[in-house]
């Protein structure tokens, strides 16, 4: 018996357009294939299959509209069986294309000189209009493989990869395009074991080769002395205990990091598209990277403005568990306006955590230490936690990140000060 394998939860999004069909009917899939993709102003997605079977039927068409629950297809289980619901699915905002020899002379200009940016009539989407712009790729010398001419993205990297070149090829001039890693033959070395990539480095991957390649990245070090909030961290937790939650150092954090974003908003903010003003954020939803046994996702934590650190923490509980049974829906991960990385249940003495564009700033913390402090007298020894702010330096100056983390620190030094 056939299943029908429905739109997942795709958040907000309503009346997606169906852009690329990935399947016929007929076809044999495997567990996480695309099926179909879906594009939004935001983002494009993948609907996964969710489970391996056959193609019995198709019930959409390019070109349709669709929302979370909207049948796609009817999936027979390899051995006959149904297949199960497909899970929530996981945003993919559009990924960046992989790196690649120079594109041809005749295709893309460097510089952008002689690229179109509005392509007239071409048959492609948005994204793939988009994405011809950023390489600076002609559209209009492509003939499209998709359906009915469509030009796919497939379609424009094949273009980037020009005629067969030897792996040493330069990039181009503009700096556009960037030499791929020369393939390596493993096996002549020893025995090797290829292993596919969790779904969720996948997705997150070409997010964070986009953030990495666009974002002028610097990192700013500092360390607060917590002994006396550690202290009170610890009476609250012996009395949430019995209420069945945790009070972890996050939840602090969380508030503190707020009072700094207030007291200095440049933190709170995205350029806009056009790269000429910065879009400042009034509201303060805070993403929390979480790890999981199939990678790091950042589920948000909304309005941290408005919430103690009791409401905080029962909310980081419930969402970690969510996290780590692969439950979190696209819209627990969007809208965060800062994010925070801590590695302090593991170690380390300090990293540089990537912004998580589009936003412009990501704190990252590592495990407190005990260390002798001078107090002008004598040396006592005090909890230090070490603090590493990477920021976009596009907006933000040395300065500007050095007075924040010492906000940062100075409100989580005595934390009656967020009160003030």
């Amino acid at each position: 018996m056939a299943t029908e394998v429905k739109i997942p939860d795709i958040g907000d999004f309503k009346d997606v357009p169906i852009i690329e069909v990935h399947v016929k009917e007929g076809d044999t899939v495997n567990a996480d294939d695309p099926l179909v993709s879906l594009e939004s102003d935001k983002a494009t997605m993948e609907v996964p299959a969710p489970a391996a079977g056959v193609v019995e039927k198709l019930l959409i068409r390019l070109g349709d509209r669709v929302s979370e629950g909207h049948p796609i297809v009817l999936l027979k289980g390899g051995d006959g069986a149904a297949v199960p619901e497909p899970p929530s699915l996981i945003e993919q905002q559009e990924p960046t294309p992989p790196p690649s020899p120079a594109p041809t002379p005749t295709t893309a200009k460097p510089n952008g000189q002689g690229a179109r940016s509005d392509f007239g009539q071409v048959h492609a989407s948005p994204s793939v209009r988009r994405l011809a712009r950023e390489l600076e790729i002609d559209l209009t010398t492509i003939r499209g493989t998709g359906e009915k001419g469509r030009i796919t993205k497939d379609d424009v990297k094949a273009v980037l990869k020009g005629p067969a070149a030897p792996v040493s090829a330069p990039a181009p001039a503009g700096g556009m395009g960037i030499p791929e890693i020369p393939a390596v033959d493993f096996e002549k070395f020893g025995p090797i074991e290829t292993k596919p990539l969790p779904r969720i480095k996948k997705i997150s991957g070409p997010h964070l080769h986009r953030a990495w390649l666009n974002v002028p990245l610097v990192t700013h070090q500092d360390e607060a002395d917590i002994t006396e909030t550690e202290a009170y961290r610890k009476e609250l937790d012996a009395s949430a205990k019995d209420k069945g939650y945790r009070v972890t150092l996050l939840a602090f954090l969380m508030k503190a990091s707020v009072s700094a974003l207030k007291q200095f908003p440049e933190f709170n903010a995205s350029l806009n598209p056009e790269k000429d003003s910065l879009i400042l954020k009034r509201y303060y939803h805070i993403g929390v990277a979480v790890d999981t046994p199939e990678g790091l996702v950042v589920p948000v934590i909304r309005d941290v403005d408005r919430k103690g650190i009791g409401d905080i923490s029962q909310e980081l509980g419930a969402v970690s568990k969510k996290a780590r049974d692969g439950k979190l829906t696209a819209t627990d991960m969007q809208g965060a306006s800062f994010t925070i990385s801590s590695l302090g249940g593991i170690g380390g003495t300090a990293f540089t955590p990537l912004v998580n564009a589009p936003e412009v700033a990501i704190l990252g913390v590592v495990r407190s230490r005990m260390a002798p402090v001078w107090d002008g007298e004598t040396f006592k020894p005090r909890l230090m936690l070490p603090l590493s702010l990477s920021y976009d330096h596009r907006i933000i100056d040395g300065a500007l990140a050095a007075r924040f983390t010492r906000h940062l620190a100075h409100v989580l030094e005595d934390i009656r000060r967020l009160v003030l």
